[in-house]
């Protein structure tokens, strides 16, 4: 069975229509099931779709400087290596 992709925004919006709507209405038109609908919410229950714009952006920039921790934490490892086998 072929998986299909959703855009955060479309979860947010799939979201914001079950509040007005039912949950089997708006699963029915997404054609995806309500657990899938109810895992959404879980994760992006209560925000907007230019919330979860911002969102996604503050995942990635958190993604990064992890990265950039971790890569300075090994420069450090390194150098205090180096600065332990002179001495």
């Amino acid at each position: 069975m072929k998986k299909r992709q959703f855009t955060e925004e479309q979860i947010a919006l799939a979201l914001h229509q079950a509040e007005r709507t039912s949950v089997e209405d708006v699963t029915r038109h997404l054609v995806a099931s309500q657990a899938t609908f109810y895992r959404w919410k879980s994760k992006y229950g209560g925000l907007l779709p230019s919330e979860v714009k911002r969102l996604k952006l503050i995942q990635e920039e958190n993604h990064k400087l992890k990265q950039l921790v971790a890569d300075l934490s090994l420069d450090k490892k390194m150098l205090q290596d180096v600065l332990s086998k002179k001495g």
